[in-house]
C-alpha cells in the first residue's frame, strides 16, 4: 500500500511558537536530593510493580528485584546472574530491558546482535519477588533491544536487518500472534538502510502499540487484532526515498543526529498526550575545504495532542541539558526512558541526570526539579513508584561507567532545587548544538572519531550509532551461524 494513504506528520506541521522549555517552578524547602540508593551493576531498564512497593531491574547479565517500599533504604530482595548457562549457547547476555504484566515479568535480549549468547524472552514468575521462578524461555532469531508486556502479549522489537519487524508472542506458550513493519506499509522501505529503520522500542495502551522506528519516526498500530495489524498514525518519519539515496558517510551522520532518531514513546493515562524521546549526539564532518565541524547535538523530549489521530499536534519539547561534548565519545545528555503519571513527567538524560515536569498544561511544561552527578551516574530511566506520606516516590536506574557501579536511585515526588549542583564538564556551552538539522548533502561525510570513554561503540543503546551497520551485518552473520549449525 502507498505510504501517502497514510498520516505524516513532520517538523513543517509544527505549529509557530512552539518551543523548548523555559520555565522553572517555586522549589521546596529544602534541597531536592534522592532519597536513597543500592547498587546493581549492569543496571538498565527499571519498571515497577502496580503497588509501586517493588522495583525490576534489567542488569545486563541478569535481572534484579529491589523491595523499595522504604524508599530512604531500598534493598535488593533478589539477583539472578548467569541466566539459561545450561544453554548450549549460555548465558544470557545484553539484557537490557524488562517489562511487567500483572505477576509476570519479561526479561529480554540480547540488546544487539551478540554471537554465541540465546536470544529470546525469559518468562518469570514474580508473584514472590523474593523468590522469582523462571518459567519458559522462548527462544527467538533475531535479538531484542526493548519489549512492552501487556495482557498475555509479549511485543518484541526483531530487528532481523531485513524488514525489522515488531513481533508479538503469545506470552506462555510462545506462538508468535502477529507481525508489523515499515516494509509492510511501503515496500520502498525495504531499500533504506536497516540501521535507518531500526525497530527501537514500542510501548503499548489498550491494545496500540507506540513504536520507535528510529529516522522511520514513531507509528501507531492497531493490534487489537494482531494478525490483521492497522496503522492509525505516525509522526515524523523520514522520507525513504531520501534515506535510501545516502551514501555511507551521509547515513552515519543521519543516524546519529537528528531529525528523526525517534528512540522511546510513551502516553500518559489517558492515551491522549503521547510523549516521543529523540536521543541524538553531534557529529563532527569534513567538508571539501577540509575544514571540520561539529553538527547535530542532544535532543529532547516532545509532547504531541494525539485526542485526534487524523491530526497530531506538537505541543512542545523539553531540552536536553547542554553538554559540554555532545559527540557520542563525550557527555551524553540526550533523552533516553520516561514516564508519565497524573500530570507529571519523569524524565532521564544519562549523565544529565534525572527531571522531574509538571506537564497539566502540556503546550507549557514546568520544569519542577533537576538532579544530576555527572562523576557517579548515567541515567538510563525515570519511572513513579507510589505515593508516600504527603508526597510521592519515582525511581530511576543509573547505568553506571568506568569503575562506577551500576544502580538503583529513589527520589523524592516534589519540586526542589539541588544543592550546589555540579557542572556537566568544563564551562563551555553548546546550546547552538541542540536539534541542530542533520547535514545530509554530498560535501559532508563522517569523520570517526575514537571513544575516548572505554565505552564500546558496538554496545552502546540506540541503533544509530555504533550499533548500525556493523552490529546488523554480524547479525547476518548470527544468522547464517545459526542456519548451518542447525
Amino acid at each position: 500500500m502507498d505510504r501517502r494513504q497514510f498520516l505524516r506528520v513532520t517538523g513543517g506541521t509544527v505549529l509557530a511558537g512552539v518551543a523548548g522549555t523555559t520555565r522553572v517552578a517555586a522549589a521546596h524547602p529544602g534541597p531536592f536530593e534522592p532519597l536513597g540508593r543500592v547498587d546493581i551493576e549492569g543496571a538498565k531498564e527499571v519498571v515497577v510493580s502496580p503497588d509501586g512497593q517493588t522495583a525490576f531491574v534489567a542488569a545486563t547479565s541478569g535481572y534484579a528485584t529491589v523491595d523499595v517500599s522504604s524508599p530512604d533504604r531500598p534493598r535488593v530482595l533478589a539477583e539472578r546472574r548467569n541466566l539459561l548457562s545450561d544453554h548450549e549457547d549460555g548465558p544470557f547476555r545484553n539484557v537490557y530491558d524488562a517489562k511487567l504484566d500483572g505477576e509476570t515479568l519479561l526479561v529480554v535480549g540480547p540488546a544487539n546482535p551478540l554471537p554465541g549468547t540465546p536470544a529470546g524472552v525469559l518468562v518469570v514468575d514474580v508473584s514472590d519477588p523474593a523468590s522469582p521462578t523462571e518459567v519458559t524461555f522462548h527462544e527467538t532469531e533475531y535479538p531484542i533491544h526493548n519489549c512492552f508486556a501487556a495482557d498475555g502479549r509479549a511485543y518484541l522489537t526483531a530487528n532481523d536487518g531485513d524488514q525489522n519487524p515488531l513481533v508479538v508472542l503469545d506470552t506462555e506458550t510462545g506462538t508468535e500472534l502477529g507481525r508489523w513493519s515499515l516494509v509492510s506499509v511501503d515496500e520502498q522501505w525495504a531499500e533504506v538502510h536497516s540501521s535507518l529503520r531500526a525497530v527501537h522500542d514500542v510501548f503499548v495502551r489498550d491494545g496500540v502499540a507506540y513504536i520507535s522506528m528510529w529516522d522511520g519516526g514513531t507509528w501507531i498500530v492497531d493490534f487489537t487484532d494482531p494478525q490483521a495489524p492497522s496503522v492509525l498514525a505516525s509522526i515524523g518519519p523520514g522520507d525513504p526515498d531520501e534515506l535510501a539515496a545516502l551514501s555511507g558517510g551521509e547515513r552515519r551522520t543521519t543516524g546519529r543526529t537528528a531529525p528523526g532518531n525517534h528512540h522511546s514513546a510513551a502516553t500518559d493515562d489517558s492515551g491522549d498526550l503521547l510523549g516521543i524521546g529523540i536521543e541524538s549526539w553531534a557529529v563532527e564532518v569534513e567538508r571539501d575545504d577540509e575544514t571540520t565541524e561539529l553538527v547535530g547535538g542532544p535532543s529532547g523530549v516532545e509532547l504531541w495532542d494525539i485526542s485526534d489521530l487524523s491530526n497530531p499536534t506538537h505541543l512542545s519539547t523539553i531540552d536536553p541539558p547542554a553538554s559540554p561534548d555532545p559527540t557520542v565519545g563525550g557527555v551524553w545528555t540526550t533523552a533516553h526512558n520516561f514516564d508519565f503519571h497524573d500530570g507529571r513527567l519523569y524524565t532521564s538524560w544519562y549523565r544529565g541526570g534525572v527531571k522531574r515536569h509538571d506537564i497539566s498544561d502540556p503546550a507549557d511544561p514546568v520544569e519542577l526539579a533537576w538532579w544530576r552527578d555527572p562523576g557517579r551516574t548515567n541515567f538510563w530511566s525515570a519511572q513513579y513508584a507510589y505515593p508516600f506520606a504527603d508526597e510521592g516516590v519515582f525511581v530511576a536506574s543509573s547505568w553506571g561507567f568506568d569503575d562506577v557501579s551500576g544502580a538503583l536511585y529513589t527520589f523524592p515526588d516534589h519540586s526542589g532545587d539541588q544543592l550546589n549542583p555540579p557542572t556537566l564538564g568544563p564551562e563551555t556551552t553548546t546550546e547552538s548544538l541542540v536539534n541542530t538539522p542533520t547535514q545530509t548533502d554530498s560535501t559532508a561525510r563522517t569523520a570517526e572519531t575514537p571513544s575516548t570513554d572505554g565505552v564500546s561503540r558496538s554496545d552502546v543503546p540506540g541503533f544509530g550509532i555504533g550499533t548500525g551497520a556493523a552490529a546488523l551485518g554480524a547479525a547476518g552473520w548470527w544468522y547464517r551461524r545459526r542456519a548451518q549449525r542447525e
